[in-house]
C-alpha cells in the first residue's frame, strides 16, 4: 500500500500554499516563516497540511499554524504534523487554540494553563483577545496550553 502523504520540511516555493491554507482555515497569519514549517504532501505533490514551531521574543516556543485542507481532515494529517514537530522540540512548548480544540491537544501532552502561568507573549495575546472579544463573537474562547519540558520531566525536575 502506498503512503497517503509524506511530511517534508517546507521550501520557499511552498510559502504561497502555506499562506493560502492558513487563510483558508482562518488562523493567525502573523509571523509565517516558511523555514520553520513542515508540510504534509500527497504522492502527487499536493500540499494538504502544515505546521510550525514559532519562537517568541520572551524565549517561549509555540506549536502554531497547524492547518489541514478540509478534504484531508480526520485522516491523521494534523496528528502526524504535531507528532513530528513535538518530537523535534523536546523543550517546553505552548500553543493557543479555540477552547473546543483543547481535548485534541491533550492527546499530545498539552494542558490548559491560567494567565499567571503564561510567558509574557501569551499573557499579552490572551489579554488582547479577551479585550477585543474576537472569539466571543462566534461563541468561543481562547485557550493557552503548555506541554512541559520533556527533558526536565525525565530527570525528575519540573
Amino acid at each position: 500500500m502506498f503512503p497517503l502523504f509524506s511530511l517534508l520540511p517546507a521550501t520557499s516555493t511552498d510559502f504561497p500554499a502555506i499562506r493560502g491554507l492558513i487563510r483558508l482555515v482562518q488562523i493567525n497569519p502573523i509571523d509565517l516563516d516558511w523555514q520553520r514549517f513542515v508540510i504534509a504532501v500527497t504522492p502527487e505533490g499536493e500540499m494538504i497540511g502544515c505546521g510550525q514551531v514559532k519562537p517568541h521574543g520572551d524565549g517561549s516556543r509555540e506549536l502554531a499554524s497547524i492547518a489541514v485542507t478540509p478534504p484531508w481532515r480526520k485522516q491523521g494529517v494534523a496528528r502526524a504534523i504535531i507528532e513530528y514537530l513535538t518530537a523535534n522540540e523536546p523543550g517546553t512548548l505552548y500553543l493557543t487554540c479555540r477552547a473546543n480544540l483543547g481535548p485534541f491537544y491533550t492527546r499530545f501532552g498539552f494542558k490548559a494553563i491560567e494567565q499567571q502561568e503564561m510567558p509574557p507573549y501569551f499573557r499579552r495575546i490572551s489579554r488582547l483577545m479577551k479585550a477585543l472579544g474576537v472569539l466571543h463573537v462566534v461563541g468561543e474562547r481562547l485557550l493557552v496550553m503548555k506541554r512541559e519540558n520533556l527533558e526536565n520531566k525525565a530527570s525528575g525536575e519540573s
